[in-house]
């Protein structure tokens, strides 16, 4: 058995696919119309009700149950331009996670949740900038001493 994708049910693809485009550098791997998969491994679906044969209000808006994720490298750049747009509605706004990451969520034009997370190699790196030792930024960043060497040896 082969893991293909996440489908996420939306009401518009056209709105959903620009959204995916335009914020997350999502490029279109193959189009069917009401069906896209983009360069990220994830697709949209319109239509989903119809499709499985299910009643339109069985389609659950908002659920708070999935989410997809994505990581920048330039965070407060990123976090610029979310706030430069009208359309986005946060779950949260942006916060630092015990392991020191920074992130923040949104929802898709369909309310899904999307987190934004600054890059773990970007927080490992600036934790080493500031005089961090690797076993320390490990622990800080509850990620393998392999990585975070692998980090030092490329600042």
């Amino acid at each position: 058995m082969k893991y293909q994708c996440t489908l996420l049910a939306v009401k518009d693809v056209a709105v959903s696919k620009k959204f995916y485009h335009d914020l997350f550098e999502q490029e279109v791997v193959m189009d069917f119309g009401t069906n896209v998969t983009f360069s990220g491994g994830f697709a949209i679906q319109q239509g989903f009700a119809e499709l499985m044969e299910l009643p339109t209000e069985q389609v659950l808006e908002k659920s708070n149950n999935m989410e997809l994720y994505f990581e920048v490298e330039d965070y407060d750049q990123y976090l610029e331009m979310l706030s430069k747009r009208s359309d986005i509605h946060y779950v949260h706004p942006s916060r630092m996670h015990p392991w020191h990451q920074r992130a923040v969520r949104i929802y898709d034009p369909d309310f899904h949740i999307i987190e934004i997370g600054e890059s773990m190699e970007t927080v490992v790196k600036n934790l080493l900038k500031q005089g961090h030792s690797i076993e320390e930024t490990s622990k800080m960043t509850m990620y393998p001493i392999p990585f975070v060497e692998h980090c030092k040896e490329t600042l």
